[in-house]
Order: C-alpha cells, then sequence, then structure tokens
C-alpha cells in the first residue's frame, strides 16, 4: 500500500429507525434485556475511485424472561471514500476493513442516542474488529466456491 492512498470525503447517516412496540407498559417491567446485534457492511462504486461503503448495525433489545422485543434499533452509517493506487484485492481489503471502521464510531454513537431518545439505558457497543470480520467473510466465499465446484452440473442436492 506504499503508493496507495484512501481518503475520506464524507459521514453521513443514510437511514435511520428506533422502534419500541410494548412501550409504555414494558417500563414496568424489570430491566432484563438480552442483546442481539448484527452489523453488515455493503460497497456501492460511485466511479473510478469512489465508494459508498454503508455500514449497517442493527441491535434488538429483548426481555430475558419472556423473550418479547423491548426495542429495535438500527442505522446505516455511510461514508464516501476515494481509494487509489491499490490493486484489487488490496482496494476490497480496504474497503471491507478500515472504511467501516472508520464508520463504525458515529454508527455507535448513532444507535446509543437513539436508545436512550427511547428512554433506555445507554447502550455502549463494543469496539469491532473488522478484519477478523473481513476474514471470515472471505473464507465463507471461498468455501461456498468449493462448493459449488464439487456439484456436478444439472446435479441435485436432494436424496431419496
Amino acid at each position: 500500500m506504499s503508493n496507495g492512498q484512501v481518503r475520506l470525503e464524507r459521514i453521513y447517516l443514510k437511514d435511520s429507525s428506533f422502534e419500541s412496540p410494548r412501550s409504555p407498559a414494558l417500563f414496568e417491567e424489570p430491566w432484563k434485556p438480552e442483546f442481539q446485534l448484527d452489523i453488515n457492511t455493503r460497497t456501492d462504486r460511485l466511479g473510478d475511485d469512489r465508494f459508498e461503503v454503508i455500514l449497517t448495525v442493527s441491535l434488538r433489545a429483548r426481555s430475558g424472561e419472556r423473550g418479547k422485543t423491548i426495542y429495535i434499533t438500527e442505522i446505516q452509517q455511510a461514508g464516501v471514500f476515494v481509494v487509489t493506487g491499490l490493486d484489487d484485492e488490496a482496494a476490497q481489503r480496504v474497503l471491507g476493513t478500515l472504511c467501516p471502521g472508520t464508520l463504525f464510531p458515529y454508527a455507535r454513537e448513532c444507535v446509543d442516542s437513539l436508545v436512550v431518545r427511547g428512554g433506555f439505558p445507554a447502550v455502549h457497543l463494543a469496539p469491532v474488529n473488522f478484519d477478523a470480520l473481513y476474514a471470515e467473510a472471505r473464507r465463507k466465499q471461498a468455501a461456498a466456491r468449493e462448493d459449488a465446484a464439487a456439484k456436478p452440473p444439472g446435479g441435485s442436492d436432494v436424496t431419496h
């Protein structure tokens, strides 16, 4: 990456939502939530060297005792990045690791703000290792390609 450059042009909130379907009755219940966090990224090419990276963070809190939804929040934190001087593999790695890592603090703050405005205790999302997530996604893609290559053409997975 000696000649490569990554430049951030803009960070922006693309979409956000917060839903608390059982408010205000749930405020009378004991606070024992279980959380489910999902993080995804998507990259769209805007031009030769410009890319929009969208980091989607979804957080669902459920009542620990009955499993009913307490709240759901989802945000799409996005940024426009200029990536130059890198081969395709290095550019993909930057777009899958460095760019989402740049966006995550903004996403974390937005999730916390929505949850607090919904009347709930603050949420402090732990840092995310986007290098590990990227490596795992690449491993899964390679395994899927190997599985597809091992199947005979026109074959079927149905057994009788």
